[in-house]
């Protein structure tokens, strides 16, 4: 077996593990730091809305330019008044894209770029884009989001509980602002592209998120039946458990989205592939960080204030410090007794290694 194999399945059997849970707080802070970032860079540097949305106009010549790409920037700015995106076409033609530009400006702007570009105007492709068709895709847009979204928690809801329903709309929320922020970052196009892919990354973050949902819900059954475990432990188990598996999924996604980003959009400065690429490979990254750091720690959290859960704590914690007054081991073997003080003081247990002899670190 692997080593990441091994590791899996000793994760799997509790024998090894980080505690989420109890650093929940950790990672809490550290979401809410990126979250504000993200936030600020939208308030201050907005969106860099594509031709789509605000409406413009597009230059393609069939024919070889006689002069370099950021030369032919500087002319259709200077001509429009506008920023011009320029992109070199396999046949060594341009494509200029320049946005807020009507029928007459765009004329005037096809004869300087004919000027400068030593083409014939006749040999310039001149295609106007008005924003109305952008805005009904930002509509039908916002509609399908807002639709999932009411979907989701119902599904959830009634799938799993509705503390989970809510723990999962919150990492969503959280994945799709921190990819926005990203966009108003690095001052990348948002485009019907975009759109697409941050639609498209909410059922990613999902799944990871419905797969540890589907284990810590296994692992609740009769749960106040017992006393070996509170209810933040057995969620912090199906962390661990699942791991591996949320791990393997993500970084198998995120090899051909890096492919598209770094290297389709980067190296060959293929700019429409970063449109759907940079949502897709922040998404990703976002969406398995918030399953596993924000969705589960969300739900101990909200679980754990009910009454029930806090007796099941208190019984449980009860019987670890009578074990650790007899220098015994809880029935579980999971746990040395002296450390009974250690797990009093704390919402949840971590995972420990058996095998030791009783009296022995």
């Amino acid at each position: 077996m692997s080593r990441l194999g091994n590791l899996g399945a000793r994760l799997y059997r509790g024998e090894v593990g980080y505690d989420f849970i109890r650093n929940r707080k950790i990672w809490y802070g550290v979401s809410i730091l990126i979250t504000i970032t993200a936030i600020i860079g939208v308030a201050v540097g907005g969106l860099r809305m594509g031709i789509e949305f605000k409406g413009g106009a597009v230059f393609t010549t069939d024919t070889k330019a006689q002069i370099s790409t950021a030369r032919a920037t500087d002319v259709a700015t200077e001509a429009s008044g506008h920023m011009a995106i320029v992109q070199e076409l396999g046949n060594g033609g341009l494509r200029i894209q320049i946005t807020e530009v009507d029928t007459a400006k765009a004329n005037e702007i096809k004869e300087t770029l004919s000027d400068e570009l030593g083409i014939p105007a006749n040999d310039i492709n001149a295609d106007l884009v008005g924003p109305s068709w952008g805005e009904q895709i930002a509509n039908k847009a916002w509609t399908g989001l807002g639709v999932f979204m009411i979907l989701v928690v119902i599904y959830l809801a009634i799938a799993f509980e509705w503390r989970m329903a809510v723990a999962a709309l919150v990492a969503l929320i959280h994945d799709i602002t921190i990819t926005v922020g990203v966009y108003a970052l690095v001052g990348f196009e948002v485009t019907p592209g975009t759109v697409i892919g941050l639609l498209t990354i909410l059922g990613y973050s999902l799944y990871d998120t419905v797969v540890v949902f589907d284990s810590l819900k296994e692992g609740q059954k009769d749960i106040t039946k017992q006393t070996r475990y509170t209810y933040s432990e057995i969620a912090n188990r199906s962390i661990n458990s699942t791991l591996v598996r949320s791990i393997n999924t993500t970084v198998v996604a995120l090899l051909p989205v890096a492919g598209l980003l770094f290297i389709g959009g980067g190296v060959f400065g293929a700019g429409m592939l970063n449109d759907i690429s940079l949502s897709l490979f922040v998404g990703l990254a976002a969406g398995a960080y918030s399953s596993i750091f924000i969705a589960t720690p969300l739900v101990a959290d909200l679980k754990e204030r009910e009454p029930q859960m806090k007796a099941l704590k208190k019984r449980v914690l009860a019987k670890r410090a009578a074990a650790a007054a007899k220098g015994e081991f809880p029935e579980d073997g999971t746990e040395d007794p002296r450390d009974a003080a250690e797990t009093a003081g704390s919402t949840i247990g971590h995972p420990r290694s058996h095998g030791r002899a009783p009296g022995k670190r």
